[in-house]
């Protein structure tokens, strides 16, 4: 690796309290090479200066390295899955459930749960945290409004009953806004809060390093009570979910012992 590079992984972590060693390096250093490229620098050394002092040119490089693809019911046979096996699980033994939807990016995911549960509990009573490390995304997040690519695994009567049509957006409805408490958080540095019901963090681990990964595990298994699930993106099964004391409750959902 070459010194330049070690230099703005270093200064980068200092800066944003990112790590980007824990990310697998050829895809990282790849993803950086060409913004950086873009932006017309020739070393990391350079480009580092300019980012740190230009607050967009540093967002634009946080929104790049943490690659915000989402839709609603992104997925959506394990939506279904969610929706007829996981809550009345969840729910059989309790009246409401604490979710956190992890690494949200613009917020369709915990949006997404948020209508899943209002068929089985007032909106008034569903609390579901989200977070990301990107600030940009979190605060599209909190817009709640999507282009209609967002929307196309959505049902046609959610659709209809949870968003208004605005030109060629769609908004979605306060109440089910209001449900979704975003917040920033880097998944490998943040202190995780305990005692959740339901964590979901999907499409998001595959970046990491084995090691990275292993230790986010053990984080989330001890941030779930017991009984709790946990669930994972298509390309994310656990292959040793014992390790983490979880075990599997039906494909890409983990059950903590």
């Amino acid at each position: 690796m070459s010194h330049d590079y070690q230099e703005f992984v270093a200064n980068f972590k200092e800066k944003s309290g990112v790590d980007l060693y824990l990310y697998k390096e050829g895809q990282m250093k790849r993803r950086l090479t060409s913004l950086r490229d873009k932006k017309g620098f020739t070393n990391f050394r350079e480009y580092y200066r300019s980012i740190h002092n230009n607050p967009d040119l540093f967002n634009e490089l946080l929104d790049r390295m943490t690659i915000n693809v989402s839709e609603f019911y992104r997925n959506r046979q394990r939506w279904e899955v969610l929706e007829k096996k996981v809550l009345p699980y969840l729910l059989k033994n309790r009246k409401s459930i604490k979710i956190w939807s992890a690494a949200c990016s613009t917020g369709e995911e915990p949006y997404t749960l948020a209508i899943i549960l209002s068929q089985y509990i007032p909106t008034n009573q569903i609390e579901i945290v989200a977070t990301d490390i990107d600030e940009k995304v979190i605060q599209r997040a909190r817009l709640g409004v999507y282009p209609e690519q967002s929307l196309r695994e959505m049902p046609v009567n959610m659709k209809q009953k949870y968003f208004t049509k605005q030109q060629s957006l769609y908004k979605i409805s306060d109440n089910i806004k209001s449900c979704v408490t975003f917040k920033k958080h880097n998944l490998l540095a943040d202190r995780y809060e305990t005692r959740n019901d339901l964590i979901v963090c999907r499409n998001v681990l595959i970046y990491f390093t084995e090691d990275a990964k292993s230790t986010i595990y053990t984080k989330f298994s001890k941030a779930l009570n017991k009984d709790g699930i946990f669930f994972v993106g298509s390309t994310e099964q656990i292959f040793s979910p014992q390790q983490y004391g979880f075990k599997s409750f039906d494909t890409f959902f983990y059950k903590k012992n």
